[in-house]
């Protein structure tokens, strides 16, 4: 099997390190990537873009959640990153569960990277 998960983006916040009683600290932030995509017409008889209609230019923004947890790097993270950064991430995906402050169970999707 494989979890296994590459990203390129811009950092969204400076990181920050967290320590939950008892259990080692992890440092986190977030992770802006985009997509970008055209939306024009075509001469299908050539595959030629027809240039007077280039069309409008659509964008997508995804955040992801990256969780730094191995001590060397974590440390050099929360140290160096900072908000604005281009940064290149590869780790595993994690899907879990907490309780909010509301008591409500609520699911997470973080990149550990």
């Amino acid at each position: 099997a494989m979890n296994r998960v590459q990203l390129l983006g811009r950092v969204g916040q400076d990181p920050i390190m967290r320590q939950v009683d008892g259990k080692n600290p992890v440092t986190i932030f977030s992770l802006a990537t985009n997509e970008m995509w055209r939306t024009g017409d075509k001469d299908l008889a050539s595959n030629v873009v027809v240039f007077a209609n280039l069309g409008d230019i659509s964008q997508k923004t995804t955040w992801h959640r990256i969780s730094v947890f191995r001590p060397g790097l974590r440390d050099v993270t929360y140290q160096y990153v900072k908000k604005g950064a281009r940064i290149f991430v590869e780790g595993k995906i994690d899907y879990g569960e907490y309780t909010d402050k509301n008591n409500v169970r609520r699911q997470a999707t973080t990149i550990i990277a």
